[in-house]
């Protein structure tokens, strides 16, 4: 009985694995990252590459954010700030120093809502280091993490992230290391998360799992 059991649950791996395949058509629906990058064992590892100062980023994160609480628990979801002009650097670093400092989730949603709606420029050290100390951070603790040598060596990871990965512009989300999400997607934003579902389910089953 367990021998037939496992048959049936490799049939229906490779059934959801052909189904997937033939939705999913590359150049349309995902660009392959070349080289794949490595990608957390295991698990199923989205990235999504973005940035504070992009309107797009602005207008899809609340819809990532739902998305993000629904997540299958082999699912890993990392975001990483790209920094496409001199100007997007500071942002960057000041999502990392958010994140160090365990302010993240309180301040992440300010951050856009700062730059998309309040007008608030967040382009250099000083207005970023402003923006932080009005929203109640201390500021000589901010400057600090901002100015460390762990946030200022994530932020030159992300530049090689995107170099990496060929991120061409954002939002761009990759799956497994391996499959991005298509440049200039003309799907509405539920549809462009609808399509990194998709790639979660082509991942986890060519890596033989549910």
């Amino acid at each position: 009985m367990q021998k037939i059991t496992r048959i049936l649950a490799g049939l229906m791996l490779l059934f959801v694995a052909a189904t997937v395949q033939a939705e999913l058509k590359q150049g349309r629906d995902y660009e392959l990252v070349n080289p794949p990058q490595a990608a957390e064992k295991g698990k199923v590892e989205v990235l999504e590459f973005f940035s504070y100062m992009c309107p797009h980023c602005d207008h899809i994160d609340p819809v990532v954010a739902k998305w993000h609480k629904a997540l299958a628990k082999d699912v890993v979801f990392t975001r990483i700030p790209v920094i496409f002009r001199p100007q997007w650097e500071a942002p960057a670093r000041l999502y990392y120093t958010l994140d160090a400092l365990g302010e993240l989730d309180k301040l992440h949603g300010a951050a856009f809502s700062a730059i998309h709606r309040e007008n608030t420029d967040l382009g250099n050290e000083a207005n970023v280091t402003n923006w932080a100390v009005k929203k109640g951070l201390d500021r000589k603790k901010f400057s600090d993490t901002y100015n460390s040598f762990s946030v200022q060596s994530k932020a030159q990871g992300s530049k090689q992230k995107q170099g990496a990965y060929g991120i061409p512009g954002v939002p761009a989300f990759v799956v497994a290391g391996k499959y991005r999400t298509p440049d200039n997607y003309p799907g509405s934003f539920d549809e462009m998360m609808k399509l990194v579902d998709d790639l979660i389910a082509k991942a986890r089953a060519e890596q033989g799992r549910k």
